[in-house]
């Protein structure tokens, strides 16, 4: 990207003025290399978000943003429905509530390495990973709804993990005011089979070492010490959000143009919240963040159960799940006045600071955690929430590296059986039903993560606590 286009107003902090249509500025959180390394297309996305109808103070990037579909991946946004605001499926992405959670396990590196291997083998063929993967699990159309409605909650009470989880996920694992009925019969045939799967494509189950604390206090209240030993699941809603995003993307184009709203790209279809279409979007959606956080859910289950075979003296407890892609119902102060808004997070995680009401008690003191997954052969990180976020960004934070160039040229660039063998030989154990997908998932397709988390931080979006290193990756 062309800094040129831009405004530097800190050290990590880019803004683009109001031009055209733009009803309120663009803001990118990130380094100037990272800016360097951003493609164009994010720059025009940010503005075409910032033209939307009822936007709230700013169209924000975070230092991952890449291009996506309508809004960029990393792009947050606010709509005020008094103030004619939108909800957009474009804005929360077609893998809704794709997310992360980390599971402590009770053990150090050295009691993972003499079983390193057969661990690798019974985490592949326990969870399924892949294109259209089918678990164990098949819904009813009693207990699909059940499922949409219920969320990890729904999870848990068929005997898929303890109660004490739920305290640990966003939404208490249940998001309110789904509706599935509003959820299409096709998209819940596809999802009939799917509970309990990581899909393809960026998903992954990852056990990880601590290898770094910076923040010893805060690392404390969240349990996590340099020789830990933890898992990270990241996947999402699977068939059933992808198609959701799919024909809510269809109707909102209509949608669009019958309210009058001039749309820069036909990918930012949108829909007045306060419409038929809006309402029916937002239930279906929630319904679609219950899907994930039931899979999530599943998947936290049969990781126990893996564990309890080979590593019985494990005691995997769950430090937090939180999801990327949605729209949220928040309150934020807005010119000194607290508001009701509809915040948009695509390729971008909540990051609550501290005092939070929404925060679990035991977090409450020093703030949310924040996953930011990492790339097969790259560090992940903890970070946490801070008091500056929920002015700069509604409480948002990165997500991830940020993918730095497209599946098709990885593809080009690494065959997926070179990259198994390369990360061998620096102890990293990869299985996957898809040597393509390895290639396509290559960790130099990938932003420098560390570059972005360190974006995150010089901005105040969120502060490092911890940093892990993968030992054995499942990859979808």
């Amino acid at each position: 990207m062309d800094l040129n286009l831009l405004k530097r107003r800190g050290r990590d902090e880019w803004h683009i003025s109001p031009r055209g249509k733009m009803r309120v500025p663009g803001v990118i959180y990130a380094t100037e290399d990272l800016i360097h390394g951003m493609d164009e297309k994010v720059y025009e996305q940010v503005t075409n978000v910032a033209t939307l109808p009822g936007i709230v103070k700013a169209s924000y990037a975070m230092p991952d943003a890449h291009w996506g579909y309508g809004f960029p991946i990393g792009g947050v946004a606010a709509f005020d429905p008094d103030l004619g605001g939108v909800v957009s499926a474009g804005g929360v992405g077609f893998d809704i509530s794709c997310g992360v959670r980390l599971l402590r396990t009770g053990l150090v590196v050295e009691d993972i390495q003499p079983v390193k291997e057969p661990l690798a083998e019974a985490l592949f063929h326990r969870i399924p990973a892949g294109v259209g993967s089918r678990g164990k699990v098949h819904l009813d159309r009693y207990e699909m709804h059940a499922m949409l409605a219920g969320g990890a909650k729904w999870a848990v009470g068929k005997g898929y993990g303890m109660h004490e989880d739920l305290e640990f996920i966003e939404e208490r694992g249940c998001m309110a005011d789904a509706k599935p009925e509003n959820v299409s019969d096709y998209a819940k045939k596809r999802q009939q089979d799917e509970m309990g799967t990581l899909g393809s494509g960026n998903h992954y189950l990852e056990v990880q070492r601590v290898a770094q604390v910076f923040d010893a206090e805060v690392g404390a209240v969240f349990g996590v010490r340099e020789g830990d030993v933890v898992v990270s699941i990241h996947c999402g809603s699977r068939g059933l959000g992808h198609q959701i995003g799919t024909e809510f993307l269809k109707s909102m184009v209509t949608t669009a143009a019958r309210h009058h709203i001039d749309l820069p790209d036909r990918e930012l279809a949108c829909a007045p919240i306060n419409s038929e279409v809006g309402q029916e979007y937002l239930g279906a959606m929630r319904a679609a963040i219950n899907c994930a956080l039931a899979n999530r859910q599943i998947i936290t289950h049969l990781v126990r159960e893996v564990f309890a075979d080979i590593l019985p003296e494990a005691t995997l407890s769950l430090l937090y799940d939180v999801s990327h892609n949605t729209c949220r119902v928040e309150e934020h102060v807005i010119d000194g006045v607290l508001t009701r808004l509809f915040v948009h997070r695509k390729g971008a995680t909540r990051a609550f600071g501290p005092r939070h009401p929404d925060l679990p008690p035991s977090l409450r003191t020093v703030g949310q955690p924040v996953l930011i997954g990492g790339t097969m052969g790259t560090a992940s990180y903890v970070l946490v929430g801070t008091e500056e976020s929920m002015a700069l960004a509604y409480g948002s934070a990165c997500h991830g590296a940020g993918r730095s160039m497209s599946r098709h040229q990885a593809l080009r660039q690494w065959h997926g059986r070179d990259v198994v063998k390369e990360l061998a030989t620096r102890g990293i154990l990869i299985r996957s039903p898809s040597m393509r997908g390895i290639a396509e998932e290559a960790p130099g397709a990938y932003k420098d993560v560390s570059e972005v988390v360190d974006a995150a931080g010089d901005a105040n979006l969120a502060r490092k606590v911890a940093r892990l290193e993968p030992l054995v990756c499942v990859k979808g």
